[in-house]
């Protein structure tokens, strides 16, 4: 099932979440499920890709949009089998994303991941449900990238 986007994730921020100074990045649990590389195809066509590295680094493509951003992620799930992050963005390249947005850097964006049983795709919700989630996001074989 299709979950229809709530806004690019790019620009959460823009979507009025609260902001979170505090993300800096650090490092992933060894075995984390996010780590890895996510694409997200966009009603309008439009590609994101998410890739997160074991070192607490992201680098997102959106469009023409290329941002570099710090990760943080629980190491585990909370009971409802959501993980809250934040994903801060430290570098942008200034161009238009998929939303149409040029994303700022210094932006924090919350958010609580919600990993499908196989692994190979995930929901990113604004809160601890899936009411208001864009996905799903589908792992890139790292053959792939």
């Amino acid at each position: 099932m299709k979950i229809l986007p709530y806004c690019a994730v790019a620009a959460l921020a823009a979507c009025h979440l609260a902001a979170v100074s505090s993300a800096s990045a650090a490092p992933l649990r060894a075995d984390h499920p996010i780590v890895g590389a996510w694409r997200l195809e966009l009603d309008d066509a439009c590609v994101e890709i998410y890739r997160i590295g074991r070192d607490g680094h992201a680098r997102i493509t959106s469009a023409e949009e290329v941002a570099e951003a710090e990760f943080q992620i629980d190491d585990e799930p909370g009971a409802d089998g959501f993980y809250a992050s934040v994903n801060r963005i430290v570098k942008d390249n200034g161009k238009r994303d998929c939303a149409g947005q040029v994303t700022q850097p210094g932006q924090a964006m919350p958010a609580f991941i919600l990993f499908h049983p196989s692994g190979d795709q995930l929901l990113m919700c604004r809160d601890r449900n899936t009411r208001a989630c864009i996905g799903p996001l589908v792992r890139i074989p790292t053959q792939d990238i």
